[in-house]
């Protein structure tokens, strides 16, 4: 997992090695493009990995996979595209934004996630929406970086799309259950204390640590497919 939230000189040439040994040996990659909507500096870097992984594409062991928030990919697919802070602009829809990933797998031969309300995932050719999770997760700092975690926790397992399809699903079952906890205990306490985002924090940690195959069935989700058009 190489994630440019934090990144210093230092860094940025530890994240280079270690990928280069992560492709030469067919490990997946999760490269999370953190803040490179808003900052030159990590997209002169992003584009400097995706130089090096263009030179190991015969090797059809090692996945790869590009993730960022609806922002982030659109700025990738469009290099024209700025936006202000590392959050995702609200106004970017779906469809725009999925198109968007479709085009940036193909030309990179990744695979692309775009997290937001509705999860994209594409190969460049299949494209699946995934419709999991709450608004509160939104509300959370550091979500969709854990997103990026759980990602290459399964990818870990199995290296293909669904792998990256399946994290985004359970990462958004964590996020229900999270909040159905929550709504129980009608987020106030006796002394009038109201439960926000930071007790909501911690059930999401609570629910990812303890996700069972039970909590992850068909009927918790809702995967929509939109083949090439």
């Amino acid at each position: 997992l190489i994630n440019l939230g934090n990144i210093s000189d230092t860094r940025m040439a530890a994240m280079e090695i270690s990928m280069k040994a992560a492709l030469s040996k067919g490990i997946p990659v999760v490269l999370d493009a953190v803040g490179v909507s808003c900052s030159e500096l990590r997209r002169k870097y992003i584009a400097k990995l995706l130089d090096i992984r263009s030179k190991f594409v015969s090797n059809e062991s090692s996945f790869f996979l590009i993730k960022g928030n609806y922002s982030e990919i659109k700025t990738l697919s469009n290099h024209s595209y700025r936006s202000k802070g590392v959050d995702a602009d609200t106004k970017l829809a779906c469809t725009e934004v999925s198109d968007e990933a479709k085009a940036l797998a193909k030309e990179y031969k990744v695979c692309v996630l775009a997290s937001g309300a509705v999860d994209i995932v594409t190969d460049g050719e299949k494209v699946s929406c995934i419709r999991s999770g709450v608004p509160m997760m939104g509300n959370v700092t550091g979500t969709g970086c854990m997103l990026g975690a759980i990602c290459a926790c399964f990818l870990s397992v199995q290296k293909d799309i669904d792998a990256v399809i399946c994290a985004c699903v359970c990462f958004g079952i964590a996020g229900e259950y999270a909040d159905a906890n929550l709504n129980k205990r009608t987020r106030m306490d006796d002394f009038g204390h109201v439960y926000g985002n930071g007790s909501f924090m911690v059930q999401l940690l609570d629910e990812i640590y303890s996700m069972t195959d039970e909590k992850i069935s068909l009927d918790r989700f809702n995967i929509c497919e939109r083949q090439e058009r």
